[in-house]
């Protein structure tokens, strides 16, 4: 690849490139229609990624290669709507629905509009503001009149542009549905199992998760979606009159809208939608609960109006969850990382929409006693969110004679020792360290990636090396000999050369990932930054004492005592020593963020391009002298610090009274801890 001579050439291509990848872009997930094969796509983003690394001074904020995510942010800022979100009004029967049209009727006095019936996509409800053309925000429902600033990880999702073509409205706030397909629901769980990692439990759920991380790069990874579906705002001409006009307005642009939808004249066009689409919704690559039906004409949805918390001139009809009956063959138990014991009733193949189940969690001891599902009972089998089996009764009409109650076993049925059931919580536990099951587990979480990112032990090579007595604990993988791994099936001298590198590389990982690697109780990813930031060091954390912890505003009684249960075991102890004397790094890589650095409590935004840093490193500087930066302006914003075309953030700095600071104003506060 050769770069353009100086910075004019570099201008034209650079320009030239993103328009291709804007247009190959909409070709492959808008339309389905690719034009070139994905390596030949990778090349042409490369190719512009090289050139505004070479030439900052040519990058632009609808650049396709921001969609890889950016530096990981300290937490979601909140955002107020200009329109709120409200919620609908649901209908889950005939009956429902005819009282509703009953009622935009007589509103409108006895007539009907046409009704726009649109598939309810099963996800997280989106607000998107276009200013000029340019993606400016996105921002979570939250409680309809304040969301989550999720504009970074909005950014990644491939269907949305971030730049609108000529004829757009000079401001455009839409409304949508951020979604994750069933196919690549499935990839991330199944990669999530691979890595030890816990499940999402549907589809919904995965994508309120990736959208709300606080590391875009991983949301990048994910492969959200959209579908918009209606306009909060439009400042220009050709606003639309109806939801018809509006949903062609959008899709005139670029945007992505649902093709399952129809328009109704009449009662009956609206039955036969939810009639056609209530079996046909399984065909779909994405989780739908039902329909949205809207009145079209805006002049309708005025004179409608709205209650308090929904518009009277839409309603959201839900499709009853599928439901199948099945025979229990058997209840096993499982045991999971944190010792915790899972009943999980396995029973005759049942087709249920779309795909044969064969087993479904019980959950706990209590939602098993609950319902009393017995070996031998015939159960009705429905699919959380049409994805996750789950048994919702028991037919007891239908129940043998012979059936027992199924009690929960008083050992471990993995390693035999006795569990418990703590007072205030509905587990039962295995509490032995060293109960395989557990140890497993334990091993598949700590190689994790967002733990100490050890790629190529999987759940099967973790099998091997623990069937080999190999490794006992995690701290035996740092004892592991490249012979020893070569021999073993399926390995040889590459693999085995390769998982030695990559758990060297660990060793540097730093104090947060290695507490979240752990698997400390209530130390999840976001706790163990909080308490490497805080303490620094292992020893640090382990003098620490329970006033200490619960001093840290993100620390609660209940995480404080967890953690000083686990560092007070003697096999923990033991187990810290193990890694320190492999090398493990105990405290964090240098540049941690300084707690009483002179940035200390202070919240900083980021935009344009800065002369003499990239964003990360100016983000590393901030949080190396105790500061933390964030995604969006507010009143509690310390200062924005501005480099060239800095955007609509400096104007909102200004507008707040917010300090606008450059780059030499940022070396000055940060005292040369740059």
């Amino acid at each position: 690849m050769t770069l353009p001579e100086n910075a004019d050439a570099a201008a034209l291509r650079a320009g030239w490139l993103r328009e291709e990848l804007r247009r190959h872009e909409h070709l492959y997930y808008a339309l389905a229609r690719p034009e070139v094969s994905d390596a030949e796509y990778d090349a042409l983003s490369r190719e512009l990624l090289a050139i505004e690394e070479a030439f900052p001074a040519v990058v632009t904020a609808d650049s396709p290669t921001r969609r890889v995510g950016g530096a990981p942010v300290d937490g979601l800022p909140n955002v107020r709507h200009e329109v709120p979100l409200l919620s609908l009004e649901n209908a889950y029967d005939e009956a429902g629905l005819d009282a509703w049209l009953t009622r935009v009727s007589d509103r409108l006095d006895g007539r009907l509009p046409e009704i726009v019936c649109e598939l309810k996509i099963d996800g997280l409800s989106i607000s998107l503001v276009y200013e000029d053309g340019l993606l400016v925000r996105g921002a979570t429902r939250g409680d309809g009149t304040t969301g989550e600033d999720v504009t970074p990880n909005v950014r990644t999702i491939r269907v949305l542009p971030l730049r609108l073509p000529a004829g757009a409205p000079r401001l455009l706030e839409v409304r949508g549905e951020v979604y994750l397909g069933k196919s690549a629901f499935r990839a991330l769980n199944a990669a999530r199992e691979e890595a030890g990692e816990p499940l999402f439990a549907n589809p919904r759920n995965a994508a309120a998760g990736s959208l709300r991380l606080l590391d875009s790069r991983e949301t990048a990874r994910r492969k959200l979606s959209v579908f918009l579906y209606s306009v909060a705002r439009w400042e220009g001409d050709g606003a639309p009159a109806t939801q018809v006009e509006a949903l062609d307005a959008l899709l005139g642009l670029g945007l992505p809208v649902s093709p399952h939808r129809a328009v109704a004249r009449g009662a009956e066009e609206v039955r036969s939608f939810l009639h056609e689409w209530r079996e046909k919704r399984h065909t779909l690559d994405l989780e739908t609960d039902g329909a949205v039906l809207k009145v079209s004409p805006s002049l309708d949805q005025r004179r409608l109006g709205a209650t308090a918390k929904a518009p009277r001139w839409a309603l959201a009809f839900k499709f009853p969850a599928e439901e199948a009956t099945t025979r229990v063959t058997a209840i096993v138990v499982q045991v999971g990382r944190t010792g915790v014991l899972t009943p999980v009733a396995e029973f005759e193949p049942v087709l249920l929409a779309g795909t044969t189940v064969r087993r479904a969690t019980l959950h706990n001891y209590e939602d098993l006693s609950r319902k009393d599902v017995r070996v031998g009972d015939t159960v009705a089998v429905e699919k959380a969110g049409d994805v996750i089996p789950k048994v919702t009764r028991v037919l007891l009409e239908r129940r043998p004679a012979e059936t027992v109650p199924f009690e929960m076993p008083s050992a471990c049925p993995v390693c035999g020792e006795a569990v418990v059931r703590e007072e205030g919580e509905v587990a039962v536990r295995c509490v032995s360290a060293s109960c395989p099951a557990q140890v497993k587990e334990a091993i598949g979480h700590y190689v994790a990636r967002r733990a100490m990112d050890v790629e190529g032990l999987g759940d099967e090579r973790i099998d091997q090396l623990l069937s080999a007595a190999l490794i006992s604990d995690v701290a035996g993988l740092y004892g592991l000999r490249r012979e020893d791994l070569a021999a073993l099936e399926r390995w040889g001298e590459k693999s085995a050369a390769n998982v030695l590198s990559e758990l060297e590389k660990s060793k540097e990982a730093g104090l947060a990932r290695l507490l979240f690697g752990l698997g400390i109780r209530h130390v999840g990813e976001k706790t163990g930054k909080v308490l490497a930031r805080r303490f620094g060091t292992m020893d640090a954390l382990r003098a620490a004492t329970e006033d200490d912890l619960t001093g840290v505003s993100e620390i609660g009684p209940e995480t404080a005592r967890s953690i000083l249960e686990w560092l007070g075991r003697p096999a923990n102890a033991l187990l810290l020593s193990k890694l320190e004397a492999s090398g493990v790094r105990m405290n964090e890589p240098e540049g941690a963020p300084a707690p009483g650095g002179p940035l200390a409590g202070k919240t900083f935004v980021l935009t344009g391009t800065l002369p003499r840093r990239t964003r990360e490193e100016a983000t590393a500087a901030i949080e190396r002298a105790g500061g933390k930066v964030s995604g969006s302006v507010s009143k509690k914003t310390a200062a924005v610090v501005a480099g060239e075309d800095p955007g609509s953030k400096r104007v909102k700095a200004e507008a707040l009274g917010v300090p606008v600071w450059s780059e030499d104003d940022l070396d000055v506060a940060l005292g040369g801890l740059s």
